[in-house]
């Protein structure tokens, strides 16, 4: 009978095993270790490209806030001339304002009132005079709001009976009065004849189309 010792070979078969997982292990700790360096490679990567992103939203986002100031610099500018340009236009309107406060003054005013004092500041007309009773005053009241375009928002201040002295023996007795009321000028006469055309225009558009021509 022939016997074989058996335990070297299990013993080398065995030392094999375990160096050949000591192997496995290390290459898969090394590959474990490059996967992990990639991976952390690539997420610097896109923080480096997120930073430098970042970097160039804040350079234009700076140039953008600067071209805003010049913008809302020109803004001001241009808002400053139309003002000033307002201002002008203004002016000479203003120059004829006393040519149409004293031609509708004439126009408008009734017999029986003379006027003792007239003040203007800016658009504002301040008028006192005597009339020869109450009556007249409305009188001329309702032409004041009503015959001319020129003037506005006429208001009596004042109205008390008073003597008038044309003579040393003609004492009569007069209502004396304190109005005012606003002269327009031209750009305002035109702003609210440009409104009272785009009123009618709408009114007309919401009738139905024989209404509108009156059939």
């Amino acid at each position: 009978m022939i016997l074989i010792n058996l335990l070297p070979h299990r013993e080398a078969a065995k030392k094999r095993r375990k160096e050949a997982f000591q192997v496995t292990m290390v290459m898969a700790a090394l590959i474990g270790a490059a996967i992990a360096g990639g991976v952390y490679w690539w997420f610097q990567n896109q923080i480096e490209n997120q930073q430098a992103r970042n970097a160039f939203l804040t350079r234009e986002i700076k140039q953008l806030d600067e071209q805003i100031k010049e913008i809302a610099t020109i803004e001001s500018e241009i808002a400053a001339l139309r003002a000033r340009q307002k201002a002008v236009e203004d002016l000479q309107a203003d120059r004829n304002l006393p040519v149409h406060l004293l031609t509708e003054l004439v126009a408008q005013m009734p017999d029986g009132i003379y006027i003792t004092s007239v003040k203007q500041v800016d658009q504002t007309v301040e008028m006192h005079g005597m009339a020869q009773s109450q009556e007249r005053v409305s009188e001329l009241l309702r032409n004041i709001s009503g015959n001319t375009p020129w003037f506005a928002k006429p208001e009596l201040l004042e109205i008390v009976a008073a003597n008038a002295t044309l003579s040393p023996k003609d004492v009569r007795r007069v209502a004396s009065f304190k109005m005012r009321f606003r002269l327009m000028r031209a750009s305002d006469l035109k702003k609210e004849a440009d409104a009272a055309e785009k009123a009618e225009k709408a009114e007309k558009a919401k009738l139905p189309k024989g209404n509108a021509n009156g059939k």
